[in-house]
């Protein structure tokens, strides 16, 4: 019985043990150089069939914890990019610390001589395209763009950079913000070499992110992981030039880490259409707009840091004065109810002087392991002075119907706040979560123009006018939204969530116009123009309920959502004329998304999305705005929500072993009750509402609500190294498709345009000091129109670019930039072939070559045009603009590196190890 009773106890003790639950923790790094390996794969696999129990990846410290591990036998496995295969036995009987894991780099034997095998270049992680920048050779003074567009499925077009069919909306450093979203200023303030990693992914909303529960709101994000031995020092560079035609430039980038605290300052004033200072030389040109002679002046600064270890703070700010001189001609053919075309052409000149000034922060206080706050506010000021000038002309087939010549000076002003703030819980039962939000905003719009036009008007008799005006708009507009989401854990792998929402929108305002009767500008007699005015106030409450599930597995996850919304849009006129438009809306939203890995290297998403989007202020005041006396443009208050249909497609491979990638995107979008145009043109003289006349040939624009609305567009790129060259080569290609609806004197039209478009590049991987990027896009355009085929066309573009730079010898460099471009298809005059080439050759200096000499020609051959197409549901149009010419310009560039002598590896893991 004795013997019983010690066999029944010993059972009992076994079972608690057995049933309890422990965690196992540990430290990445490279042998040797003792480096710590963030993003490192960490599976812990069962004894003795291996079956997978748990995994995640090392942060950014290279440290990691699996919690919730029974005890038993286990075999710990870790991987990464380009380093061979560490495996672990592990006995599990209480919480357990591996200490440092130490990952050798792979090498493959060949009898008595070992060759470092090629270190792979990227991997996909789920939603995540992991890169490894060690593999990407670029010049020791490249910026952070010029290393992330050598990457598979990164392209910059038009002056966007995309990153798998994607913009690119956010740049992260180490996890935080880095000056909030603009894209150029973060990556051309980072030099190349501080680079260990970058991570391409769709980061969630914040409200996602800390309820567990995925709500669709993804922005297309880079994360820069920088390398542990740079994240204490000074970096950055300067620059300093001046050329003919007395061009200059003046910028300067310097960032100050300190491990969790960094603080960023950069500055730029130029007179040469450089809109963002770049630690690159070469990158400069990518920075030009093809628009205007620019004069850009800018300060910036950019601060992160953990205040404690429960506060996480980052922010940056902003000043940007920039003076913008455009002269610009464009041809529209405008959409008529018949075959014979109405053509408008204009020549305008406008000089725009801007200040704006940003501020954004992001504030992160985790009260404990299951109570979080975040604040995230958002502030902008802008100002802007206007002088322009245009000449406009509307023909058809019987030879001229009208001209205008316009002459306006304005003052702009605009102010907005936003603040968001969220509240998450999180209950001891996993998966059961609480969180609130509150977000406003509060917008101010204040502008004063004068205006002058001499109008005329030929058929069926010449008349001519003259308009003297003063136009004032004050806008002002809040808005507020708070909401609750609740999570409850269904089952093991399955997940509930409730929300409900409430926001409401209210905005203000009033246009007066004033006819001057006089010619003292100092003391005008002004005559308020009634028909031209409007007081204003739009109202827009809306209410949401949501109940959603999740259900996930290791490698499959699917979920489900199904949202109800009440909003009610009231439109109220208060002058000249009284009249209010109450209208409810309700609308069922179903939503889908199914995430799967086919593979560790393979993931495919496929997600259905439904939204509805309110007409803003200026779409709904119904006053007339006569900018163009010839071209008239006003509200509509009757106009509804839209509703949208969205099907998106995404498919990721990246294999580790032969560095092939394989990016694929598609995307298809149906709206109905969209705002489109309707575009009256009156074929005599005609009386509009309020006793506004519309002489023959001109033009009244009105939003209205039209279905058929439909857009596809689908992008897939593909990578292969090429070893024999030491180079990367890319092939990309994508097919769009938009089908606009139109109203044209009450017909309905339809603008479907087809884009097929493919493109090639070769980037070389060969040293640091030779770099080049060869790269050529073509696309072919089809343009139909229902209502109106002698507007039928195709054209076509090509844009080709060589980007080099090489150190010729004993620290000579030259650099050469080459971009032609060829349209065909566009209206008489308009063709351009155009090839602009910019070099320099200059020479590093210093002992240890940080400063360079050089001298420096934009566009050598004296080429450089703008040309552009844009089709819309009422026109096409063709237009080209004015933009820099020639110049020659003397510089000198100091490359800043000063990494603190205490920040070798002994004293970065000593850190890290308290």
């Amino acid at each position: 019985m004795k013997y019983c009773l010690y066999l029944f106890f010993f059972l009992i003790s076994a079972t608690q043990v057995l049933a309890q639950t422990f965690s196992i923790k540990g430290r990445v790094k490279e042998a040797g150089k003792e480096i710590t390996i963030p993003n490192a794969t960490i599976l812990l696999l069962n004894l003795p069939d291996s079956v997978q129990v748990d995994g995640m990846i090392s942060d950014l410290d290279g440290e990691f914890e699996i919690k919730s591990v029974k005890g038993g036998e286990y075999l710990l496995k870790v991987q990464y990019l380009g380093y061979e295969d560490l495996f672990k036995s592990v006995s599990i009987t209480q919480d357990r610390d591996l200490g440092v894991l130490s990952l050798k780099e792979e090498a493959t034997a060949l009898d008595e001589v070992t060759i470092s095998a090629r270190r792979a270049q990227g991997e996909q992680k789920g939603d995540t395209t992991l890169f490894n920048a060690d593999a990407f050779k670029t010049m020791k003074d490249a910026s952070a763009q010029t290393l992330i567009q050598k990457l598979p499925g990164v392209i910059s077009q038009d002056g966007t950079l995309q990153a798998q069919g994607e913009v690119i909306t956010q740049v992260l450093v180490d996890g935080k913000p880095f000056f909030g979203g603009d894209v150029n200023t973060a990556l051309q303030n980072l030099p190349a070499e501080v680079i260990q990693g970058i991570e391409i992914f769709d980061q969630k909303s914040d409200k996602a992110l800390l309820s567990g529960f995925d709500d669709g709101e993804r922005m297309k994000t880079i994360n820069i992981i920088t390398k542990p031995d740079k994240r204490k020092g000074q970096f950055g560079k300067s620059t300093i030039g001046y050329g003919t035609d007395e061009r200059y430039l003046a910028g300067a980038s310097v960032n100050a880490f300190n491990e969790d605290q960094r603080i960023t300052f950069t500055g730029l004033s130029n007179n040469i259409n450089v809109l963002d200072y770049s630690s690159d030389a070469n990158a400069q040109s990518n920075n030009r707009p093809q628009n205007g002679i620019v004069t850009t002046n800018i300060l910036g600064i950019n601060y992160s840091d953990n205040w404690g270890e429960k506060i996480k703070i980052s922010g940056s700010y902003q000043y940007n004065h920039r003076k913008n001189t455009n002269e610009s001609n464009l041809i529209r053919e405008y959409v008529t109810g018949a075959n014979s075309d109405q053509i408008y052409t204009e020549d305008s000149r406008e000089t725009r002087t801007r200040q704006d000034h940003r501020f954004d922060m992001r504030l992160e206080y985790n009260i404990n392991e299951r109570n979080r706050i975040l604040y995230r506010p958002r502030i902008s000021a802008n100002f802007e002075t206007e002088n322009s000038g245009f000449f406009g002309q509307s023909t058809n087939a019987e030879g001229p119907l009208n001209q205008t010549q316009n002459i306006r000076t304005a003052d702009n002003e605009d102010y907005d706040m936003f603040h968001r703030l969220f509240y998450s819980h999180k209950f001891n039962k996993e998966g059961r979560s609480i969180t609130l939000s509150a977000n406003t905003g509060s917008h101010q719009n204040n502008d004063n123009a004068l205006r002058t036009a001499t109008n005329i008007f030929f058929q069926p008799e010449e008349r001519s006018e003259i308009i003297n005006q003063n136009i004032t708009r004050d806008r002002s507009g809040s808005d507020w939204e708070t909401g609750i989401s609740y999570t409850e854990p269904i089952g093991k792998n399955g997940q509930m969530e409730l929300e409900y929402e409430i926001g409401n929108r209210f905005n203000d305002s009033d246009q007066l116009t004033f006819d001057i009767l006089n010619e003292d500008i100092s003391n005008p007699d002004l005559a308020l123009d009634t028909t031209l005015s409007n007081s204003f106030e739009s109202k827009y409450l809306r209410q949401e309920v949501e109940l959603g599930y999740q259900y996930q597995l290791e490698k499959f996850k699917f979920q489900t959502e199904l949202e109800y919304q009440n909003a009610n849009l009231k439109n109220e006129q208060l002058f000249p004329a009284v009249g209010t438009i109450d209208r409810t809306f309700e609308s069922f939203m179903p939503t889908v998304r199914i995430d799967y890995e086919l593979s560790d290297n393979t993931n495919f998403e496929f997600d259905y999305v439904t939204d509805v989007d309110a007409p803003s202020v200026e779409q709904l005041q119904n006053v007339i705005d006569n900018s163009n006396p010839l071209q008239l443009r006003t509200g509509n208050p009757n106009l509804n929500q839209s509703y949208s249909n969205r099907l998106r497609l995404r498919f990721r491979s990246n294999n580790p072993e032969n560095d092939r990638s394989w990016f694929v995107f598609a995307q298809y979008n149906v709206v109905n009750d969209a705002v489109s145009n309707s575009t009256f043109t009156a074929e005599e003289a005609t009386e509009l509402p309020g006793g506004i006349i519309l002489e023959k040939g001109s033009q009244l624009f009105r939003p209205v609500n039209l279905d058929g609305y439909q857009d596809f567009r689908s992008w897939v790129s593909y990578g292969i190294p090429v070893d024999f060259l030491k180079s990367n080569f890319n092939l990309s290609g994508g097919y769009s498709n938009t089908k606009r609806p139109g109203q044209v004197n009450n017909q309905l039209s339809f603008n479907n345009s087809n884009r097929i478009s493919t493109g090639i590049s070769l980037s070389s991987n060969i040293s640091d000091q030779i770099d080049f990027n060869i790269s050529t896009r073509v696309s072919f355009n089809n343009v139909e129109n229902t209502l109106n085929t002698s507007l039928n066309n195709e054209y076509f573009n090509q844009r080709t670019r060589l980007n080099l730079s090489w150190i010729i010898w004993e620290g000579f460099i030259y650099r050469l930039d080459v971009n032609h471009q060829l349209n065909t298809g566009l209206s008489e005059g308009f063709d351009a072939n155009v090839l602009l080439m910019n070099m320099s050759l200059g020479k590093k200096v210093f002992k240890n070559q940080r400063g360079e000499i050089s001298l420096n020609v934009y566009d050598l051959l004296g080429q450089n045009r703008s040309v552009y197409r844009n089709v819309t549901d009422a026109y096409v149009e063709d237009g080209q603009n004015n933009v820099m010419q020639r110049y020659f310009m003397l510089t000198f560039s100091f490359d800043i590196r000063h990494f603190n002598k205490g920040t070798g590896m002994d004293d970065y893991n000593e850190i890290y190890n308290d």
